[in-house]
This record gives structure tokens, C-alpha cells and sequence, in this order.
């Protein structure tokens, strides 16, 4: 495995790659990796001919009173597990690297970003989309990996690639889960051993959601209600949201039909977590 750091070089080699006709797989990462981005990486590799993993805890994605000082980070783990995974390079920047002193332009998202995560951190996404153009054009991918857990993110890049004309194919991944069902997260790390087993909350909620819904329940509501009385019930976690929208569009859905997303947010001590499925109605 091949480890750059400067952005220069990255290009320099994907050029000779893309010269010799290979197929490029990207998977980006903040590190700190599990099970999840590592399943991204098995995707990639059935994909692609080669597998670029980048490491890079953003900056411009974290509020002011978010974690981005004390996100966890451990670049020697994370090495060791991305050349047993079968990355081929990992691209790992410095912050000044990737951005300079001043900046001259800002990219703002308008659309996508007003419900969920989006609607409770503000700029978030326009960090989000930040990174991700500059990630593309020095990756230069064919394909681009991201993990299902994180839906509002795959919208908002699956419209970015459509309204910017990336020649990339975006290809989402199912949540890899704990035995217990909890969705992994480099911020698991966060919750005390009590947490953790709460924390199962937010599946299994999901889960009711999804019998309702098989069972002929399509009023959001109703369904939001329920999972809101279970979750109360059964941990001492505070919800930030649950919400029902249609995927990619994430409309809201009085009545549900079409693609669903239910997707919820909950917060423990010292961290939120976030959840959610993706149904065919």
C-alpha cells in the first residue's frame, strides 16, 4: 500500500493509472476506521481495479460546538487496517494541505439540507460538499464508496455529482451493524458501556417502524409517535429527530409510497448518534 500525503503527487499517480486504463474505486473516510469503511473498501475492490482510501477529519464540517478537536484519530491503526482491507493508496492530507490561508471561494448548499442532520448543523453540508469536490478532482475516481448510514450525505452527493457533471458513480452501501444491531460509527467510542446497550434503541426503533409499515401503517405521524413513546421507554437518550421523508429528494411524506427514509437522531452524554432504513413501498 502506498501512502501520499501531498496533493500533487496523488494526481501525478492516479494520471499514470488512469493513462494505463484502470478503473479507480475512492472511499473517503475521517479515519479512525471499523467495519463499516472497511465493507466500503470490500465494494470498491469488487469494483474497481484500483482502491484509493483517503483519511481527512475536515474542519469545515464541524460547527464551533462540535467534536472536531477531540474526533477520535489514530493514523498507525488505521493504516495497518487499510492495507489488510486491500487499499492501494491511501491519500492522507494535512489540513494545509487541502485548504491555504485564504480562501476565494465558498460553496454553499441550497437544497437537501434542511431537514435532518442538515436542518441542526448548519454548513455542514457546504463543508461537506467542499472536501468532496476537492477530493474528486485530485481522486479523480470512477467510482466514489459512501455507507448508507449516512443517507442525508449520499443525497446531497448523488445531486452534487448530477448538477456538477462528475463523471463518477456514486454507489451507497448497506449499514455494517454491531451483533445488537447499533450502526458502526467511529463515535461509538463516546458512549459508557450503559450507553452502548441503549443505544440498540435506535435499531430496534427503526425496526418497529419498519413492522408498522409492513403491516399496512403509511401515516408518518402515527408511526413517528410510536417510535418516539419506544425510544423514551427503553433509554435514557435525548431525540434530536425522527423523521420520514421520500429518498433521494427527501420530501416529506404525510402519507408514505415510494422510496422511504426513516432516519433518526439521538444523544447520550457525549455524543449523537444517527440511523436510519431505506424502504420500498
Amino acid at each position: 500500500m502506498q501512502i501520499i500525503t501531498a496533493i500533487k503527487e496523488m494526481q501525478e499517480k492516479i494520471a499514470q493509472y488512469k493513462h494505463n486504463g484502470m478503473t479507480i474505486g475512492f472511499v473517503p473516510t475521517m479515519g479512525f476506521l471499523h467495519e463499516g469503511h472497511l465493507s466500503l473498501v470490500q465494494e470498491a475492490k469488487q469494483k474497481a481495479d484500483l482502491v484509493v482510501m483517503s483519511i481527512f477529519v475536515n474542519p469545515l464540517q464541524f460547527g464551533p460546538n462540535e467534536d472536531y478537536d477531540r474526533y477520535p484519530r489514530d493514523i498507525v491503526r488505521d493504516e495497518q487496517l487499510a492495507k489488510n482491507a486491500g487499499v492501494d493508496i491511501l491519500f492522507y492530507p494535512e489540513v494545509t494541505e487541502m485548504y491555504k490561508d485564504t480562501r476565494y471561494f465558498h460553496i454553499s448548499v441550497s437544497g437537501l439540507v434542511d431537514v435532518l442532520c442538515g436542518s441542526k448543523r448548519p454548513g455542514h453540508f457546504d463543508g461537506v460538499v467542499t472536501v468532496l469536490i476537492k477530493l474528486f478532482n485530485i481522486v479523480l475516481p470512477t467510482y466514489a464508496f459512501f455507507g448508507k448510514k449516512d443517507a442525508q450525505q449520499v443525497a446531497v452527493v448523488m445531486k452534487m455529482v448530477e448538477e456538477f457533471n462528475f463523471p463518477i458513480k456514486i454507489i451507497p452501501v448497506e449499514t455494517v451493524r454491531e451483533e445488537d444491531g447499533l450502526a458502526k460509527s467511529s463515535r461509538n467510542v463516546y458512549l459508557t458501556s450503559e450507553e452502548k446497550q441503549e443505544a440498540t434503541v435506535l435499531y430496534k426503533s427503526l425496526q418497529l417502524a419498519k413492522t408498522l409499515i409492513e403491516e399496512g401503517e403509511t401515516n408518518s405521524r402515527s408511526i413517528i409517535e410510536k417510535m418516539t413513546r419506544f425510544i423514551q421507554n427503553h433509554s435514557q437518550g435525548n431525540i434530536d429527530y425522527i423523521e420520514i421523508y421520500s429518498f433521494p429528494n427527501l420530501k416529506p411524506l404525510p402519507n408514505l409510497q415510494g422510496h422511504v427514509l426513516v432516519a433518526l437522531a439521538v444523544r447520550f452524554t457525549n455524543v449523537r448518534l444517527i440511523d436510519n432504513i431505506l424502504l420500498e413501498i
